[in-house]
């Protein structure tokens, strides 16, 4: 593929989807050239159980958008998700090493690995870091506001956010997607990339929560001043609507499906019913974001709200049950997506895998403080920083 082409393949537990799509000069986001999507199979709360079966999955979504293009695709960033994925904070310091106390990358590398070496072995076994993303820092006890590269100082501190994956789970996408002749670029999680589409400069800076309800899993990023500040992934997710649906109204799981997204179904069913068992597990995955955001002193206090995206985003009663279990402002994610039309792009279950076309623009050289990768051991080559993260 040509440098301006870029794939980019989200291996959901619903459904596989793939976009290819070209940098133009005069936009600022890509535009799609193709799209392709397959049902998901050998997945189970977004981690691979059958590698085969995934990689079947995988290879007839490629075909699709490489028909749909007209271009061989041989490289992709992919994404990852699921309950294998999860954020911890820590703090680090260190002693600035120069003898005139100027700051230099290796003082910032050092306070980020100490805070790395503070999170306890426990919660990290068996786990591979994937971003390291300073959040705070701090020189001679005092915030520092913007770049601290150049300052002058003694002490050096941060509050840093790392995003884990279980290694075993990493390992298996990436076998499962090269199996079907792709060479995977890098890998991104999930939440991260769905929110190069989702959310607006202004959002991020302010503050917000970026829900994603998928078939199995809920996962949900928090961003503060442009930055993630906590991620995390709950086991629930829209398929216990469906199975709660088709219990109450003694229906298939395929008219429960159809009647939880809006479809026509011959069933007749109560209109109140529906909405009170909807309103129950909704009410579950709420109270879930809640104490989540409890936990890490957020709670109603995110100035931009809770923007809802995923496959069961689509619920009418979605945005006030949010607001009325967060007490935050609520909507639905909107996409700013070029060429979505052509392609029949029209539901938010596609921002991951165009999030990743975005991303693979962000050209290397931009690193400096924002989000880094850790997957050094993986691949030869990888996109060290995600411009738009910076502070």
């Amino acid at each position: 593929m040509s440098s301006r082409i870029t794939a980019g393949i989200d291996v959901g537990t619903y459904e596989v989807r793939v976009v290819v799509a070209r940098q133009d000069p005069e936009n600022n986001l890509p535009t799609i050239l193709g799209t392709g999507r397959a049902e998901s199979k050998g997945l189970r709360h977004g981690y691979i159980i059958n590698t085969a079966d995934v990689t079947k999955s995988v290879d007839i979504a490629l075909k699709q958008a490489e028909k749909s293009s007209g271009i061989k695709i041989k490289r992709a960033f992919i994404s990852i998700g699921g309950v294998g994925l999860s954020g911890v904070n820590s703090q680090g310091s260190t002693m600035i090493a120069r003898a005139d106390q100027e700051i230099i990358e290796a003082d910032t590398e050092q306070a980020v690995l100490t805070a790395e070496e503070s999170i306890p072995g426990t919660l990290m076994q068996n786990r591979k870091i994937i971003y390291s993303i300073p959040a705070l820092w701090k020189l001679d006890g005092k915030p520092v506001l913007g770049r601290v590269l150049g300052m002058k100082g003694i002490k050096l501190e941060t509050k840093a956010l790392f995003i884990s994956c279980i290694e075993s789970h990493l390992d298996d996408l990436v076998q499962a997607v090269e199996d079907a002749g792709v060479k995977v670029i890098d890998v991104v999680a999930s939440p991260i990339a769905a929110s190069f589409v989702t959310l607006s400069k202004s959002q991020k800076i302010a503050g917000c929560v970026l829900a994603n309800i998928g078939a199995e899993t809920v996962s949900i990023v928090v961003f503060e001043n442009k930055i993630p500040i906590s991620l995390e992934v709950f086991p629930i997710g829209g398929s216990d609507i469906t199975n709660d649906i088709a219990l109450g109204l003694k229906i298939s799981l395929e008219e429960a499906e159809s009647i939880k997204l809006g479809g026509v179904t011959s069933t007749s069913y109560s209109r109140k019913k529906l909405e009170e068992i909807v309103s129950a597990r909704l009410g579950d995955i709420f109270e879930l974001i809640e104490v989540h955001l409890k936990k890490i002193g957020k709670f109603g206090i995110l100035p931009a709200g809770i923007i809802i995206t995923g496959g069961s985003s689509s619920l009418s009663i979605i945005e006030d049950l949010a607001r009325s279990y967060l007490r935050l402002p609520s909507r639905i994610a909107s996409l700013n997506i070029i060429g979505s039309e052509k392609f029949q792009i029209k539901d938010s279950s596609w921002s991951v895998a165009y999030g990743l076309c975005i991303i693979s623009n962000i050209p290397d050289e931009e690193e400096r403080l924002g989000l880094k990768k850790h997957s050094k051991n993986i691949f030869k080559k990888i996109m060290q920083t995600l411009k738009h993260l910076l502070p």
